[in-house]
């Protein structure tokens, strides 16, 4: 079950100079900045006073999907996150409906546990779903 968006998700080419536009137009800097190599991207999370965030993703890998993402549509909008309480059940039972799944099992993400939807079965939509680490909580 959807218990809120955690985040969007934004591909950029320069990471550096995408956080100084957030800071510079919302006064928005990041409360964690990881290089996720088994996904080839670097990515900021950029918090909200109310809740969810921004993530920005810049490919460190030009074979990563964010590269590929950037090379044929641009820089901006990559994948909405919805935060559920178990993404392996959650996995589990859209696969049983149906919906095809880039991940069959949850995997570590920078926001905690992940997986992702294929865009195929969401029309046209990259969703990625996030079980919070337990040091998140709270």
């Amino acid at each position: 079950m959807i218990k809120k968006v955690h985040h969007v998700a934004i591909a950029v080419k320069n990471m550096d100079e995408a956080l100084k536009l957030y800071e510079d137009i919302f006064g928005i800097k990041p409360s964690k900045i990881e290089t996720v190599p088994q996904q080839g991207v670097k990515a900021a999370l950029l918090p909200m006073s109310e809740g969810g965030e921004i993530e920005l993703l810049e490919p460190i890998d030009q074979e990563s999907g964010v590269a590929k993402f950037i090379e044929s549509r641009g820089e901006g909008i990559h994948h909405i996150c919805l935060e559920v309480e178990n993404v392996d059940q959650e996995l589990c039972m859209l696969a049983d409906k149906g919906v095809q799944l880039i991940d069959k099992q949850g995997r570590t993400g920078l926001a905690g546990k992940i997986g992702f939807l294929h865009p195929k079965s969401t029309k046209g939509v990259l969703i990625e779903l996030v079980q919070k680490d337990i040091k998140e909580k709270g």
